[in-house]
Parts: structure tokens; sequence; C-alpha cells
């Protein structure tokens, strides 16, 4: 049950321990306490119980006394000696006077040996109970009245200012044992649900470490199937997950990153590859047309070299944005006007609604932004088909939008078409793309101005997207 770290040189509890050991204290505090104060208080009570009983009794012994005096001004021995017989088995020691002081009965002479054993047992008694008890035998002298007269005084001898008997002293004991079982019983439960519950906490945070441990060794697989009604621990299970999930996607990108870049790298160094290679065995005439060719594919894989140069600074966040209050709604339509012979020559209707909007952003990189959007969508749709574009927005926020008929994009790939080289295109025809990092560096840009892109698109129906930033 415990982790020893020899490099801190100390011992670490486990949390199962740390939350049994917790559920075991607070137990034991909170049935400690109670017993304590049941104890005080009942102890109390009793006491004052006893206390008032015994005056009961003084009360019920003089009556009875009283009504042994006759009409004919005598006293009732018998009766006296039975009352006085019974009240000293109850341990109560009377002395019975007339008015004259005369003793009409005594229990100490009556049975002196009887007397004094009551009297050391009551000691016995109280001292056991109370180590510093300093009670001693007490007697309270009653006057017998009858007829408003007084006819004689009643002294009644017991350990004050009160005493527990056999029978109290067992009725005490038996609830402190029944306290102590109670104790007992407490902890026994606490340990079996606080192990139980401290398993079911432990367990998942076990499970979320395991995975954790797998995660940071590259194994993403291994999510956690199971599900905890504790929100903290749901929350977490659920974090581990999507992080595992994260991960895996994110090194299946940076694979296919490194695939993508071979890839665009390839296609123009092997045709410069060929082509120098074939003018220095002989093969082709070094003119001017190849040599302009082989520019062209170094000044390619230049623009690409710093298209991720620029995504790079953006990402970075090394960007400075030069912002200035403009009207977006002229600027797209100044763009659409400078692409309106490429969607004349594709036989793409253009539409444009929009009313003016001034915003503070960067001018010339809202409107990179907005070239790229109406590249791709002049670039992935087909003749006769439509591109529309909408600006609209309130007091706070404006939103654009640019929808066409084009081919669409598959649902699985829209997650990924803001990576960097990510076409939906497999076939990576050049044709019909550029160097694959034009939305990943729109969403930069976009992301810079604090704004948002989203995308929503059917396969061969269209594709639509959506930024809003704030004005």
């Amino acid at each position: 049950m415990l982790d020893i770290d020899l490099g801190v040189s100390n011992i670490k509890y486990k949390l199962r321990t740390k939350l049994s050991l917790s559920y075991l204290l607070i137990t034991l505090i909170c049935v400690a306490s109670i017993s304590i104060f049941a104890n005080i208080f009942l102890e109390k009570q009793f006491r004052e119980y006893v206390i008032k009983n015994q005056n009961v009794k003084n009360q019920e012994i003089m009556n009875m006394i009283s009504n042994q005096y006759g009409q004919d001004n005598k006293w009732n021995y018998d009766y006296i000696s039975n009352i006085g017989m019974n009240a000293l088995e109850s341990g109560i020691i009377i002395k019975v006077k007339d008015s004259k002081g005369k003793i009409i009965w005594d229990a100490t002479k009556h049975n002196t040996g009887l007397c004094n054993q009551m009297i050391e047992q009551m000691a016995q008694n109280m001292n056991s109970r109370y180590s510093n008890w300093q009670g001693k035998y007490t007697e309270t002298k009653y006057p017998i009245v009858q007829v408003f007269k007084q006819i004689g005084t009643l002294e009644i001898g017991y350990y004050g200012p009160f005493y527990f008997d056999d029978n109290d002293l067992k009725f005490i004991n038996n609830l402190n044992w029944f306290l102590i079982a109670i104790a007992v019983f407490a902890f026994v439960i606490s340990l079996f649900f606080g192990t139980l519950m401290a398993k079911r906490i432990s367990n998942p945070i076990s499970r979320v470490i395991k995975s954790a441990e797998l995660i940071a060794k590259g194994y993403y697989g291994d999510c956690i199937p199971e599900k905890s009604n504790t929100r903290e621990i749901h929350d977490l299970t659920e974090t581990i997950n999507n992080l595992a999930e994260t991960f895996e996607n994110q090194d299946k990108l940076r694979k296919r990153l490194t695939s993508d870049v071979a890839h665009e790298l390839r296609t123009p160094l092997t045709t410069l590859q060929s082509h120098m290679e074939a003018m220095i065995d002989g093969v082709w005439e070094p003119n001017i047309e190849r040599i302009k060719s082989c520019h062209e594919e170094i000044l390619r894989i230049n623009r690409m070299v710093g298209d991720l140069e620029n995504l790079e600074k953006i990402e970075s966040d090394n960007i400075v944005l030069d912002k200035t209050e403009f009207d977006i709604a002229e600027l797209t339509r100044n763009i659409i006007t400078n692409f309106e012979s490429d969607f004349v020559k594709k036989n793409i209707k253009i539409m444009y609604e929009s009313e003016e909007q001034l915003i503070m952003a960067d001018k010339d990189k809202i409107s990179q932004v907005i070239v790229n959007l109406l590249s791709n969508s002049l670039k992935y749709t087909e003749k006769g088909g439509k591109v529309k574009v909408y600006i609209s927005g309130d007091k706070d926020k404006v939103q654009l939008i640019v929808k066409d008929t084009g081919i669409g994009i598959p649902k699985e790939d829209l997650q990924y078409i803001f990576e960097r080289f990510y076409r939906a295109d497999k076939s990576r025809n050049r044709l019909t793309g550029g160097s694959g990092i034009g939305l990943a560096i729109t969403k930069a840009m976009v992301e810079a101005h604090n704004g948002s892109i989203e995308v929503q698109s059917k396969l061969n129906e269209g594709t639509e997207f959506t930024i809003k930033m704030d004005k």
C-alpha cells in the first residue's frame, strides 16, 4: 500500500490509503465526540434523576411515617419498623424521633452492622466511578407535621450529595459498553465502506495514470472505456481520451505532413533533375525555353517555402497586424471585380450581396483571406456553377459567407482541410490546386484577428465557408 520514492527520500501514500484513513479518522472523531458528549449529558441527567428520586423517596418515607401517628397520640412502632427495614434494604438509613426528641426507631441501633456495610458499599461504588469523589455520609432532617402541628422529626441518612447503587452503576457501565460497541461497529463499517469508496475513486485514477503513461510512450489507442458518475473523474477520463485522440490525430497529421512535403518537393525537383541531366548528357540542347522551364520549377519551390515561412510566422504569434478601419463590403466587391474575368472564362456565375460593414482589421491580410476563398471556389466549381458571397453584421460582429456549387468535400476530410498540404483529392493533381496550404494560412489569419472560420460541405453539392470577426 506504499510507494517509496528513493530519489526524494520520503514516503508517498497511495490515494486509496489516504482516503481509507480519512474515512476512519472522520468516523472515529465523530463517534468519539458523540460518545463523550452523550456520556457527559446522560450522566448529568442521570445524576439529577438520582437526586430527584432520592428527594421523592425521602418525601414518601416521611408521609408514611407521619401516617403512623394515631389519634391516641401514640406511634405505631411495628409499622415504623417495617418502613425502616424496607428503607434500609433500599440503602436509606432512617431515624424517627417524637416531638420531645425521644428516639422511636433508629436503623443504626436496629442493625448497625448492616448500616456500616451499606455506607462502605456506597463509598466504594462512588469511588470506583469517581476517583476524586468528595462525598460523605449525609443526614437530612424532615419535620413530621400532622394537622399543622409538628409531631416528630425524621432523619434520613444516605451517601451525599448523591450516590449510585449497584443497579445504577450497572446501568452506567452498560451504557458505556453500548457506546464502545457502537464505536467498534462504526469503525468496521467505515473501514469497509471507506475502502470500497476509496477503491471506486482510486481505480479510475489509476487507469488514467496507466493511459497517460501509454500516451507518453506513443501508444494512443488505449482509451478509457470505464464511466464514472463522479463529475471530476468523468471529466478527467474524458480529457485523457480526448488528449489521446488529439495526439493520435496529430501524429497522423505529422506523418502525413512529412509525406506531403516530400511529395510537393519531389515533383519540381524531379523535373529539374531530369531536365538538367538531359541537358548535361547532351540529349537536350540548353535553350531558353528549357532554362525557363527549370526556372519556373525553382520559383514554384521558392513560393512553397515562402508560404511555409508566412504560415509559421502567423501560427507562432509573431504576426504583426496593421489595423485600420475600412469597409469590408467594398474590399470584397473590388476583389470579386478582379476575379470577374476568371469566373467568366470558366462560365461560373458569381453573385454578391452586402451593405456597408466597417471593421478594424489588417486590410492586406483580410484581402488575402478573401482571395484564398474565392480562388478555392473558382478551382473546385465546375463550368456552369455558381458562387455566392454574402456579408452581413450587427454593431459588434461581421459575417462573411462564400458558398459554391462545386465538387464538395467528403465528410471524413472536413476536419483536416485547414491542415498544411491537405487536399481532399488524393490524386494531388496540380491542376486543381497550388501548394496546399492556402486554407491553413486563411485560418491562421482569421484567428489572428480573434475570429473564427467554419466549413460545411456535401460531396458533389458544394461548399460553404463562414467567417465571423469582431468589428
